[in-house]
């Protein structure tokens, strides 16, 4: 501009889910003259009321995270609680649940390159991105992602909680690529109180990335592989049936109170006796649905109650296979094109405090996304994006082949598993109850597909900037 010297601003890094504001002042002087301005500060939203965090490329690569599930860094920011350790999931494990401004944890929407990414669960409790691993895998692809906590702009919402807005890392002109391997086990780990000996642990967590041109300045690939295999011991101490109660011996203060009252002789409280008016045919069910327990007694005021310890050794068993790929496609000054297609499958085998039982939870995750800008003029933008998700999850507690085959008669739905039996507790195994239940159940199985399209238009206009808003087509079965 005559009479202003020229100015040249450099170093902006403008990140995902922000509204950057640029101010400019001219100096007045020869146009020969130019001021360079270099290494910004970062950028301050003065458009938007929300408050976000962003998580950079730095942060994800450099920061230490123990399971290399990526999510975890959500909480450096301010109001955001880290809740997994407490989630049961629903299904035999913990999904990644974090408490976003007080919200509930099933409450956050989690978008990748603009797609709802959504997980599967057998019961369809849950959504929330996770696989067998219980973690967010492909930190080697993931280039920042920013949580919107809370008064978000229209564009957002859909749920109550954080907007987590994901970007994977794009190829360049130049190939690159990756190999990692992590390994950790119990070498150095202490024996837990319950085992008589120390349990395994060993994980491996193994992959690699490769990017770069197909054509140069044109079109781009990325891709990242990601391996997890654990084996983890859960030794717990449960309550079965003792070898007394198994052939239908009861201590004689809870066969018969009115014979055994409290002022009775320990002695004779203490001893077994038959039980009055016993249905013979349950006994096959106490000595084929629960192992015979191998600890000792368990007393109340010191007296046996018909039930002893057991010290279970289960080893969790998980494995899971997870890609993510995007391609980039520059047509022209004024359209560009990406693809991105994730995909997760693994299975997690989750032992049971009635170790003649496994849950099985299979877990296959599948995400696309298409989007395509085109700059019209310099103040106006417009994105399409088309995604795709189907998310699916299956559960079944059953025998794991460590105990005595189960009789056809002892199995409540022919052609089915055995099912759960739940003593002095609530109506399901997953109640409080005096002794260890039995889990059986037949398969559930939690399939869901999702098409989404969104198309966003933006107006600048002066200082006034307008966007239209986003449509949403799904379809769930």
């Amino acid at each position: 501009m005559p009479g202003f010297k020229q100015q040249v601003r450099s170093g902006i890094d403008l990140v995902v889910g922000q509204q950057a504001v640029i101010n400019l002042t001219l100096e007045v002087g020869a146009a020969a003259e130019q001021v360079t301005v270099t290494e910004e500060a970062p950028l301050v939203n003065t458009t938007l009321s929300s408050t976000s965090g962003l998580i950079s490329q730095q942060q994800i690569k450099e920061l230490p995270l123990n399971g290399r599930s990526f999510d975890q860094l959500l909480a450096l920011n301010a109001g955001v609680v880290n809740n997994t350790s407490n989630m049961a999931g629903g299904a035999g494990g913990a999904f990644p649940a974090f408490s976003v401004a007080g919200h509930r944890q099933e409450t956050n929407r989690f978008l990748l390159n603009g797609v709802d990414w959504v997980g599967g669960n057998a019961t369809g409790q849950f959504i929330t991105p996770s696989g067998a691993s219980s973690q967010l895998l492909g930190v080697e692809a993931v280039r920042e992602y920013n949580v919107l906590e809370h008064t978000y702009g229209a564009e957002y919402g859909k749920r109550a909680g954080g907007q987590v807005s994901i970007v994977t890392s794009s190829g360049t002109n130049d190939w690159h690529g990756s190999l990692f391997e992590y390994h950790r086990n119990s070498a150095l780990d202490a024996k837990n109180y319950f085992e008589a000996t120390k349990g395994p642990f060993k994980r491996h967590q193994f992959g690699g990335t490769i990017g770069g041109p197909l054509k140069k300045d044109k079109l781009f690939v990325f891709g990242n592989y990601e391996g997890f295999q654990q084996r983890l011991a859960q030794s717990t101490r449960t309550v079965y049936p003792d070898v007394q109660s198994r052939q239908g011996l009861l201590p004689c203060y809870l066969a018969t109170p009115s014979a055994c009252p409290p002022t009775a002789d320990p002695a004779a409280r203490a001893a077994f006796v038959p039980v009055p008016n016993l249905q013979r045919g349950m006994l096959p069910f106490a000595n084929t649905f629960w192992p015979v327990p191998n600890g000792s007694e368990v007393y109340s005021n010191g007296l046996p109650t018909g039930t002893a310890y057991n010290y279970n050794n289960g080893v969790q068993k998980i494995y899971e296979n997870f890609v993510m790929t995007r391609m980039d496609y520059v047509m022209s000054a004024k359209d560009s094109l990406f693809a991105n297609y994730t995909f997760s499958d693994g299975e997690r085998d989750q032992p049971q405090p009635d170790t003649y039982y496994t849950m099985y939870v299979p877990l296959r995750n599948q995400t696309f996304g298409l989007q395509e800008t085109h700059v019209f003029s310099p103040t106006v933008v417009n994105s399409a994006t088309l995604g795709w998700v189907r998310p699916f999850g299956a559960s079944v507690t059953k025998p794991n082949g460590t105990g005595p085959a189960i009789p056809a008669s002892l199995v409540y739905l022919a052609g089915g598993n055995p099912g759960a039996i739940v003593i002095g507790g609530g109506t399901t195994a997953a109640s409080l109850t005096s002794q260890t239940p039995v889990p059986g159940n037949n398969p559930l199985f939690g399939i869901r597909e999702y098409y989404s399209l969104g198309d966003d238009l933006r107006f600048t206009k002066g200082k006034h900037s307008t966007k239209n808003a986003r449509i949403h087509l799904i379809r769930r079965y």
